[in-house]
């Protein structure tokens, strides 16, 4: 399984590859990670790619070879876009995050075209991760959000106890129960979209 977890520094998306690596170790399965960071401490772009399987040899995922993308900012992964293997999906959130160079009028950031771009795809599930975050109780808590919600769709092999647990086990005692809200808030999420 190929992923690739995009977004901007301080999204918390080198927590969400380590989480899926550390438990595709636990279960004996061979893993490859690496990042692309560019400026992240600064809000630039952050890309990890994560290979589980017996057949990954090298780091980084191939240009239409990714199963699943999570994009923590819409036009990250709308940037990542080609990655995608034809039966791959992206689960991202549809809040955009201004870079500096639309702040101070140099360029465009239309979020909405670039969420409408992902849906085109046919391939993209969007969620309104600051809403979400908000219901969890913290806008600190996207990544678990979003892997709950691509493991909510079936995308990563984990039911939402498994996923609250594996959480539970890499995160501080004093942010458990949050992460665990945050669970439960993107299985809810899938759940309530799917009736």
């Amino acid at each position: 399984m190929n992923i690739l977890i995009t977004g901007v520094g301080g999204q918390g998306t080198i927590l969400a590859s380590k989480l899926l690596a550390k438990d595709a170790i636990a279960r004996g399965e061979r893993v490859r990670t690496a990042e692309t960071i560019g400026m992240a401490q600064r809000g630039g772009s952050v890309v990890s790619h994560v290979r589980i399987g017996a057949d990954c040899h090298s780091p980084a995922v191939p240009k239409g070879k990714c199963d699943l993308i999570l994009g923590f900012e819409p036009a990250e992964a709308a940037r990542n876009l080609d990655y995608l293997a034809p039966g791959g999906h992206v689960v991202a959130s549809r809040n955009g995050i201004i870079p500096v160079t639309a702040s101070i009028g140099a360029a465009p950031y239309a979020v909405e075209e670039i969420c409408a771009y992902l849906e085109a795809s046919g391939r993209a599930t969007l969620i309104d991760g600051e809403a979400l975050c908000e219901e969890a109780g913290s806008p600190k808590v996207l990544n678990v959000l979003l892997l709950a919600v691509a493991a909510a769709k079936g995308y990563l092999p984990f039911t939402q106890e498994e996923l609250a647990a594996l959480i539970a086990a890499q995160v501080k005692p004093q942010f458990i129960e949050l992460n665990k809200r945050a669970v439960a808030v993107g299985f809810a999420q899938v759940e309530g979209t799917a009736q």
